[in-house]
């Protein structure tokens, strides 16, 4: 609600400001500056810029129309509609769409000045410049959220190690308190909004292609989905078997050194011996132990899959920064 008002608030100083410069330099329909610069606020920063052209040309063509035809047939309702027909298909060949409205609105003012001169002329550029200019500017305000896929990321990330420290909890005490798996609930709907907004951010910048967070957040989501068939093989347990301390331990540790820049290569190694340790155990004796030292089995694997899908973006990551290198020097978070 707070982002609703402050985006609205943003948009309304944008267009009250394209009107009160278009009164300042005496323009006729000063209004429509407004108008103009509230339509051309776009949904991504990039969005005005690659449209400016296209807009600006889209203007041009509505001027050579509407002169050619008020001088001609005069200067009427009639030849207005007819103008819009044209200019309404041109719009749709070149894929103008959001041209229409904005440059009609401009052009209607001939019928009330009677005549196409170079001083109307030169009022209804200055109102589209006006317009268009503010509209860019406001677009600039609206979308800073550079900060934001860092909050999101983080929850994300503190949502998962919680999930872990919850699941070493568990294999320990089969008795443990609302151990039913919501957290995954919010889990993925922190990762729908992150994965949004670093869409968002990609489309909002203007050079550069930083598809860091994107690739990030794809990872993260893979995990939890191996985390989640790790919460299933932990719910099963009924019983604590003897090799659950080893796992239990690990699990919290994994917990507390879960961040973006581990590469889990010495967790990985870790788990190699851990596994090593729990096939040196002696045999099930009963069929519940069997089956529960085989949830653990299925879970360490599970473990397993969970840090090399991280282990595997790190390499990744790190051979695309050496790349890069190579062509300039540049910050991770450019990439």
């Amino acid at each position: 609600m707070k982002s609703i008002l402050t985006n609205t608030v943003k948009i309304t100083v944008a267009a009250v400001l394209a009107i009160l410069c278009a009164q300042v330099l005496k323009l006729d329909f000063a209004v429509s500056a407004g108008i103009v610069a509230i339509l051309s606020v776009q949904p991504t920063k990039k969005e005005p810029l690659r449209t400016a052209l296209a807009r600006l040309l889209a203007f041009a063509v509505a001027l050579a129309i509407s002169t050619t035809l008020f001088n001609l047939l005069g200067f009427t309702v009639p030849v207005f509609f007819l103008y819009l027909l044209l200019f309404i298909l041109v719009c749709q060949w070149r894929k103008w769409i959001s041209a229409m409205a904005m440059d009609s609105v401009l052009i209607s003012h001939f019928l009330s000045f009677g005549k196409t001169g170079p001083a109307e002329i030169k009022n209804e550029i200055l109102l589209f410049v006006l317009g268009v200019a503010f509209g860019i500017l406001v677009n600039l305000l609206l979308h800073k959220k550079a900060d934001y896929i860092e909050e999101l990321k983080k929850q994300t990330d503190n949502q998962i190690k919680q999930a872990l420290h919850r699941m070493a909890l568990r294999i320990q005490n089969p008795a443990l308190a609302d151990y039913n798996g919501s957290c995954f609930v919010s889990l993925n709907e922190s990762i729908f909004t992150a994965k949004k907004q670093a869409e968002e951010n990609y489309n909002n910048q203007f050079s550069k292609k930083d598809t860091f967070d994107s690739r990030y957040l794809d990872m993260r989501e893979k995990q939890t989905k191996i985390l989640y068939e790790m919460f299933k093989a932990a719910q099963l347990l009924g019983t604590i078997p003897a090799t659950a301390a080893l796992l239990s331990d690990f699990l919290e540790k994994v917990s507390n050194e879960y961040h973006k820049d581990n590469d889990v290569k010495a967790l990985l190694e870790e788990l190699a011996l851990i596994h090593d340790k729990m096939k040196a155990h002696p045999l099930p004796q009963t069929r519940t132990e069997f089956e529960d030292r085989a949830n653990l089995f299925i879970l360490m694997e599970r473990l397993k899959e969970f840090l090399q899908i991280k282990h595997d973006f790190m390499i990744a990551q790190n051979k695309l920064v050496d790349f890069y290198r190579k062509k300039r020097p540049v910050k991770i978070s450019e990439l």
